[in-house]
Formats: C-alpha cells, structure tokens, sequence
C-alpha cells in the first residue's frame, strides 16, 4: 500500500480503526525543506496522525494540526484535506540553527522539543469549504500537559485531545522516518457505533483486546512492515469489514495570484518600501518554498489593475 488509507470496522462491536502509510506525499515534504531529524520525525508522525484524523470528516473541507510552544520548534503544522491531499511545515525558534536541534539525542520528547516552559498546546481546526454566512470555522485546544506531566509524543497528544474535546476513546501508533510516515488508530464509538448485531453476537471485550493487540506493535515494525502485513499479524483472528482505500498526495494551495492579493491587502506604501530596501519583493511559502518574486514593474502592475497579479511572469526558480 502506497500513500493510502484502509479503514476499517470490527463487526462485533462498536470499534473502528485506520491505518495510514505515506511515501511519496511524506517524500514530497521532505525534498522542500531539510529539517532536523528530531523534527523531521515529529512533523512525519503529524502527518500521519492528520491523514487518520481527516478520513473521518463529516464535510468537505480541511483539518489543521497545529503543536505550539516556546523550546527550539515553535511551531508544527499539518493541513489535510477531505480528499487527503497535504502539506506541513516547521519553525525553529528566532535564532536556533538547524544544526542546534540537529544535535538533540534521537529519542528527545516532545517536550524538551517544543514545551519547555510546560505552555505548549495543540490546535485543531475544522474548516468547511462551504460555511454558511457567519459560521466560524470549529476549534480545539487543548495543553501538551495531561494529568502526570507533560505529553511526551504526538500520539499520546492526540489521544489526550480525543479524550476531553470529542469524548472518544482513542488509540495512535505514529512513527516516521527518512521514507515514510505511518499510523494506526483504534477508536471506540459511542453506543453501538451503528452496528446493531444480535445481543449474543456483541463482543463487549472487543476494544480492549484489539488495544492490547495493538499495543504490541512496534515502531521498528510499523516503519518496516507494510500496512496489510502488519493488519494481518494482529487482527487476523478477528471479523472485520473493510472500507475502499483512499489515496493521499501532496499539495500545496499557494499561488502567485494569493501572493500578490497578500500584498494588496499590506498596501502600496509598504510594498514599495521594501522595493526602495531591496530592489524587490521576495515570499517564500513556509510549506512547499516555493519563492515568488515581484520587481517594481510586477508591483506597479499589481496595484494598477485587479487581477494582474495572476499575470505577471514567475521567477525563474519557480517549482511549480
């Protein structure tokens, strides 16, 4: 399985799970931007964990993750959409090297990583494509702290998060590395979870079993062993359904025409002082680097005439 997503259902009980592997989606982030490994692997398990948490939208529209904090990263986001196309990013902190994180021990938590001061926090944000007039995207937040101390993983965020903000009992197996990003989820549905089997057919010890199940499960073995191995291995004695796999990919939304409405929106004068600076404007997208350039020609046709923006010529180094 590359670069998709099987899920499935457990027949006898109100318990569902995913399991997501990414390759070329995960590849795609990582030839754009060279993060440190401890980093590199955090920003993977997100990934994952966002594709697993994103297969069940109710709407069309996109998940953003979002881990805050105040050590050497700052700041860790993921989007995914409904049709599981991605894309993520990284900031270190205001003068920290990459080099400097880079030195970390391979196993550092997330907690020297991004919530030293023990004030970190994840967001997530549910955002429709057609919200109604008014409608506010939907938000969650909840602290990198639980009730012994500070998280120390992205899966157990996530856990912590379903846990008080959906009232979900939830379980993650995250791991990532220079290939691919994996994840598992188990989930436990409220009331029958739509299975209405026959009172002697419900299995009520289901969800614990399949959690110790899972809970054998390796990192080592998550990130070498494709997914259909690995369900075969720990629920091969149970009845499952299984869903039509959905494909993922990356993709970045940015674009020359929203760079340039970014700029109208800073205004003439200001743009224009960073012309007089520099000679030009140059933006980066944090998410793919993609480098948009506009010379004082681009900015004067910017600000002549609405919807230029999409006309004028792209630097020479575009990526796409």
């Amino acid at each position: 399985m590359n670069d998709q997503l099987q899920k499935f259902m457990f027949s006898a009980a109100p318990v569902r799970g995913e399991i997501v592997s990414l390759r070329n989606t995960w590849q795609e982030v990582l030839t754009r931007r060279q993060y440190p490994t401890p980093v590199r692997t955090v920003l993977g398990e997100m990934m994952a964990a966002c594709a697993l948490l994103s297969a069940n939208l109710k709407f069309d529209g996109t998940l953003i993750m979002q881990i805050l904090g105040d050590g050497p990263v700052r700041m860790l986001v993921v989007q995914c959409s409904s049709d599981l196309s991605m894309r993520a990013t990284a900031r270190l902190a205001d003068g920290i090297e990459a080099e400097e994180v880079a030195v970390l021990a391979e196993g550092v938590t997330l907690a020297e990583l991004i919530n030293v001061s023990g004030q970190g926090r994840c967001v997530i944000t549910l955002d429709p494509a057609n919200k109604q007039p008014g409608q506010q995207p939907y938000q969650g937040i909840v602290p990198l702290n639980g009730e012994d101390g500070p998280l120390k993983s992205i899966a157990e965020v996530l856990e912590h998060y379903m846990h008080h903000s959906e009232q979900l009992d939830t379980r993650l197996w995250l791991g990532a590395n220079d290939d691919r990003a994996v994840g598992m989820l188990l989930q436990k549905l409220p009331g029958d979870g739509g299975i209405v089997p026959h009172p002697h057919e419900l299995d009520t010890d289901t969800w614990e079993r399949v959690c110790t199940l899972g809970g054998t499960l390796t990192r080592e073995e998550l990130l070498e062993q494709e997914p259909e191995t690995l369900f075969r291995r720990l629920f091969w004695q149970e009845n499952v359904n299984h869903f039509e796999p959905v494909s993922a990919r990356f993709l970045c939304s940015c674009s020359r025409e929203k760079v340039g409405a970014m700029l109208k929106m800073l205004g003439r004068e200001e743009v224009d002082g960073v012309i007089e600076e520099r000679g030009h404007v140059e933006i980066h997208c944090d998410y793919c680097n993609q480098r948009y350039e506009f010379d004082p020609v681009d900015v004067a046709q910017l600000f002549a005439t609405p919807g230029l923006s999409e006309a004028v010529s792209p630097a020479a180094d575009q990526r796409h």
